[in-house]
Order: structure tokens, then C-alpha cells, then sequence
């Protein structure tokens, strides 16, 4: 073990595309603090470099989900997965952020003492199984929800006796041979149908085999506006316009389906008939039993995915499984579907802050039990903040709100000679709720160990870009609940 103590003003856990954006806005807003990224891979990207698996994209057009300060230039409305990774990277260089990273550290603990105004830090080397200390005052979370080690992957019985081969999309293989192959994808959600159409052009035959069905919505490859814009102004200003255009409809079309669910829901599943023909049994395959943006909708590009159906490439199977088999897996129904490879497309376990304990003057934390204020910090935790994205829209378009409002307090905190912010709750006059409110299988098998949300405006998680850019750009930093020392 090594006494290695480094001190910084900002510590962020976590180099991927929140990360980085964040050192971005603190390099450009905050040039008084200094900062250091740890991360616990070997790469910037964090989901962009985990995930390897064919045709990864993002399932957010990137007008929206790329930086805010660096335009997406690329023409295609879906990013894929090294496209995007390169694009982080090439932020990171382009501000010099990259510098400040240290590679294959995992953050174990994070422990905060009043009497000196600063969080210590415990990472992992996992190069070299040393802990080193990192000594700051204040430490941002930017480590997303998930768990990186492993993704959720159900109890299915007989799978020992399956002769083929079984992979967790999460950990794809990198020299995996499909080609030729009868491969089964067990899932329905954004992993699966970006998963479907990219293998079917290679393999003997793809199967979709779901519990039950997920909206689909299809986008073109390159969008309309942008694509006109292009002919007339600047790229950089076609991006913007694109991008405030692509805020508005992503909210204006959130709202509606929850105020207008049978509607929407009409118009998805008459998209679905148009693109699989009347033949198709719409009604087994692509309707959910739930209403639009209770579970997020699954974007593909162009029809992707009802195209390789219609060819006869890949086929949608909607039924249980009873067991896996020898040859591949028994379905509840009686039915048998034949496999070679079998990849579970099952979806992510939820982790949160990285599985890193909390302590405060010694005393450990229990997270789930505080409420997040402005969804950036957490009630009665000094000088800790987190990074959390819209599930209903693009990720990154609070991500870069939180990265303003974080540099707002910074300075706010440097002008006025205070050190500590702590936010603090009524917790006894605050209606608790949980953080998302979705009905997905990873959502609600993770809340459990996420804080709450209250239901006052600075206790609320909003899904709407607009109020959130008057609660963390137009109001004042100051208010009745955050206590400065």
C-alpha cells in the first residue's frame, strides 16, 4: 500500500462523456479550482468504451446528446458507438482535460471532515492493487447508475446444459464468430433492437425472444433540418438551431404522451403497421402493456429493425422461457427455438455512485435514506454533487446543466469565502417519492439504493429541460434550503 496523497479543489469520478464535460465547463468557468478525473478503466468514454457490442449507437439523436460547446458535425442523427467515443476523446484533447486524468483508479470511499472542509478520497489502483488518496473540497460524481462488472442476467433454468455459447451484451466478445450462425437475443429494450438488425446481416437467422414488447420509434439517419440548414448557414449554426429544435420536440412530445397516452401510443403502433405490413401481428409483437414513457421508447434508425423482419432476416418471438435446452431454448408455450449463440440483452444492474461508500465525521452514510436537491446534491451532505441525465431525452442536455450550476456555486462559494454548501431538507414536511419514476425492470429492481426525490421545486428530479434551466441557470444560487459556511 502507498501513503500517495494528492489534493485538488475538484474531484470527479468518472471520464466519460459526463466527466468530461464537466472538466470542460470547470477548465473554461472555474479557472481558480483545480481538478482531477479518476477512472476506473483504461480508456476515456466510459459507456462508449465499455460497450463493444455490433451496431452500439446511441438511442438519442446527437444534436442533443453531444456537448452543447462542441458541435456533432457527423451527419448521421444516431451516433455509433466508435464515433462517439472518439468524439469524447477528441473534447478531451481539445481542452486539455485529457491531462488531468488518472487512468484504472477505482473509487472505494469517499469520507468528509467538517473540521477541515475537504473529502478524502480511497481509489484502487487496479493496475497495480495499490490504494492512493486524493484529498479535496468538493467531490462530483459523474459514474453514471449502472454497475460496470456485471449486467442483470435472470436465473434461466438448464443453462448449463445449453452446448453453444451464452454472452451478456455488456461484455461482447471481442473476436465472437457469428457469422452463419442461429443466434437468439434475449431482451426488448435499446440493447436488443440495435443488437437484431446489425447481426442479422450476417447470420443464418436472428431471433428476438421477449417477455413482452417496448414502444418503437423510427428516426431518419440525417435530419431535415439539419440537412436544409447545412445549405444555407455554418455547420456550427446549423447544429444549434437543430439542436433547440430537437429540445423542443423531445419535450413537447414527453409531455404529450403523458397527457395524451392513448393518442400516442396510436400513433407508434400505426408507424409499426406501416413499416411490417397489415399481415403483421402488431398486437403480439410491438404492444406494450404499458403506456408511452412509462418505460423510455426505443429509437432505431430508418426502420432498421422492422426491415430485417420484413426481409425474413430476423424474426420477433414474444413468449417465456421454460428452460434452456442442448440445442438451444424451450419456450413455455411449447414452442423450441434452435441456437448456436444466445446473447441476453437482459439490461444493467443499477449501482449507485460507483458502489462507493460515504462517510461523514465517521459516521456512514446510508444514501438512499436523503433527498437530492436541485438533482445535483444530496440533503445534508456537504460539498458532494452527482451527474444524472434525463431518461425521457438526451442524457447529456442536464448533464450540461448540472456542469453550469456546479461552476455557479464554485464561484459563488470563491466570491463569498465560503468552503462548505450543504443543502438541508425538512425531511419531516417532505412527501418522499422515488428518484425515476419509470416502470422499467432496471429501475425498479435499483431504487431501492438511490436516494429520493421530495416534492417541493428544489426536491424535485424534473424530466423537462426548461424548468430545469430556471432552477439550476436563471435561479440564484442562494436560497432557503442551501446552507453556506
Amino acid at each position: 500500500m502507498t501513503n500517495e496523497t494528492q489534493r485538488v479543489d475538484v474531484l470527479i469520478v468518472g471520464a466519460g462523456l459526463t466527466g468530461i464535460g464537466l472538466a470542460r465547463h470547470l477548465q473554461r468557468e472555474c479557472p481558480q479550482d483545480s481538478f482531477a478525473l479518476l477512472e476506473s478503466r483504461s480508456a476515456i468514454g466510459g459507456t462508449w468504451d465499455l460497450f463493444r457490442y455490433p451496431g452500439i449507437r446511441s438511442d438519442s439523436d446527437m444534436y442533443t446528446f453531444s456537448y452543447g460547446s462542441r458541435p456533432w458535425l457527423a451527419p448521421n442523427s444516431l451516433g455509433d458507438g466508435p464515433k462517439i467515443r472518439s468524439y469524447i476523446s477528441e473534447a478531451a484533447a481539445e481542452a486539455g482535460v485529457d491531462k488531468h486524468i488518472r487512468f484504472q483508479h477505482k473509487v472505494v470511499s469517499a469520507s468528509w471532515s467538517s473540521d477541515d472542509a475537504c473529502w478524502t478520497v480511497t481509489a484502487l489502483r487496479t493496475d497495480t492493487n495499490e490504494s492512493v488518496y486524493f484529498v479535496c473540497n468538493f467531490l462530483m460524481m459523474c459514474c453514471g447508475y449502472y454497475d460496470y462488472e456485471n449486467g442483470y442476467t435472470p436465473d434461466f433454468p438448464g443453462r448449463d446444459s445449453f452446448t453453444g455459447q451464452v454472452i451478456h451484451a455488456q461484455h461482447w466478445p471481442e473476436d465472437l464468430d457469428y457469422a452463419g450462425k442461429r443466434v437468439v437475443v434475449i431482451g426488448s429494450g435499446a440493447t436488443a433492437i440495435t443488437l437484431v438488425p446489425e447481426l442479422a446481416k450476417q447470420t443464418k437467422h436472428t431471433v428476438m425472444l421477449q417477455r413482452s414488447p417496448s414502444y418503437i420509434h423510427s428516426i431518419p439517419n440525417e435530419d431535415p433540418w439539419a440537412v436544409t440548414l447545412r445549405k444555407f448557414l455554418p455547420n456550427t449554426w446549423a447544429f444549434r438551431i437543430t439542436r433547440w429544435k430537437q429540445m423542443a420536440a423531445q419535450m413537447f412530445g414527453y409531455q404529450l404522451a403523458r397527457k395524451r397516452p392513448k393518442f400516442v401510443r396510436k400513433v407508434l403502433l400505426q408507424a409499426a403497421h406501416d413499416a411490417l405490413g397489415a399481415e403483421y401481428d402488431i398486437e403480439k409483437h410491438f404492444t406494450p402493456r404499458y403506456n408511452p414513457w412509462d418505460q423510455r421508447i426505443c429509437a432505431v434508425p430508418e426502420n432498421d429493425l422492422f426491415n430485417a423482419i420484413r426481409a425474413q432476416r430476423a424474426e420477433v418471438v414474444t413468449d417465456q422461457i421454460a428452460s434452456f435446452t442442448e440445442t438451444g431454448i424451450q419456450l413455455e408455450s411449447g414452442d423450441a427455438l434452435e441456437a448456436d449463440i444466445i446473447v441476453l440483452a437482459t439490461g444493467l444492474n443499477m449501482k449507485y455512485l460507483g458502489g462507493a461508500s460515504v462517510t461523514v465525521d465517521g459516521r456512514d452514510i446510508d444514501l438512499s435514506s436523503h433527498f437530492v436537491y436541485r438533482g445535483v446534491m444530496l440533503s445534508d451532505l456537504p460539498n458532494l454533487g452527482q451527474v444524472f441525465g434525463y431518461v425521457n431525452s438526451s442524457w447529456t442536455l442536464k448533464a450540461d446543466l448540472i456542469s453550469k450550476y456546479v461552476c455557479r456555486l464554485r464561484n459563488h462559494m470563491h466570491r463569498s469565502g465560503k468552503r462548505i454548501a450543504t443543502p438541508r431538507a425538512d425531511e419531516n414536511g417532505m412527501q418522499a417519492s422515488p428518484y425515476l419514476d419509470l416502470s422499467s425492470g432496471y429501475v425498479t429492481r435499483g431504487m431501492d439504493a438511490f436516494p429520493k426525490q421530495g416534492d417541493s421545486s428544489l426536491w424535485r428530479i424534473y424530466q423537462n429541460y426548461y424548468l430545469d434551466f430556471f432552477n439550476l441557470r436563471v435561479r440564484p444560487v442562494r436560497d432557503s434550503v442551501l446552507e453556506l459556511k
